[in-house]
């Protein structure tokens, strides 16, 4: 790797923003990923005269074994289940739904924190961009595309700057685009692309989103 790709998220989010201005002015609704992505999408936000929110995803865990994803709950009731795991446990539909309850309480409080009375942006219809500060796996975004779909968000973006390969092409069967500004076979981990890869704060998500 020849130099960091990226100074800080803000340079990050300003270089992402260049690769989607084709979406300035079409009402979209631009959605971080808390915290990293927050300060991102922010940026993504403010270049295509967007709105700005957060979109909190939580993981299933199958009880017991809370390493297995049997799904996964976002904000704004939405939640996605992996019917693969489903169908091979064959858990009760009672266990999978307090499960949910457990997730969706805490994405709810999360939520509040960060957007306080406001109540969660109607995706419906809506064209939606999707941000996070970079992809390991992906999981989570994947996730987060299946979910704002499933809202009836359209067309929906995902958008990062860098990913792995594999990361980024997942991504592609499932949101309507995908933009992975950095996809280097060589990953090794989201911040080594960082000059400065410092934690975002839940003060600094929620300064973000006042702002905006």
């Amino acid at each position: 790797m020849a130099g960091r790709a990226f100074a800080d998220r803000v340079d990050a989010g300003r270089q992402l923003a260049a690769a989607l201005l084709h979406h300035r002015g079409g009402g979209v609704l631009v959605l971080g990923l808390p915290r990293g992505g927050v300060p991102v999408a922010a940026e993504v936000a403010a270049a295509l005269d967007a709105d700005l929110d957060v979109l909190v995803v939580r993981k299933l865990g199958v009880p017991g074994h809370e390493e297995l994803a049997m799904g996964a709950v976002a904000g704004g009731g939405l939640r996605v289940l992996n019917d693969d795991v489903l169908s091979r446990l064959r858990l009760a539909p009672g266990v999978v739904e307090a499960a949910t309850a457990r997730a969706a309480a805490v994405v709810a409080e999360r939520e509040r924190d960060y957007r306080g009375d406001r109540p969660p942006p109607d995706l419906a219809g809506r064209p939606v961009v999707l941000v996070d500060d970079g992809l390991a796996t992906g999981a989570t975004m994947r996730v987060a595309v299946q979910a704002v779909s499933g809202a009836g968000a359209s067309p929906v973006v995902a958008a990062v700057p860098v990913a792995p390969p594999p990361a980024c092409h997942a991504l592609r069967a499932l949101a309507d685009e995908v933009v992975c500004l950095r996809t280097p076979p060589s990953f090794v981990a989201v911040g080594a692309w960082y000059d400065d890869f410092s934690e975002t704060s839940d003060d600094e998500v929620r300064e973000l989103l006042g702002v905006a």
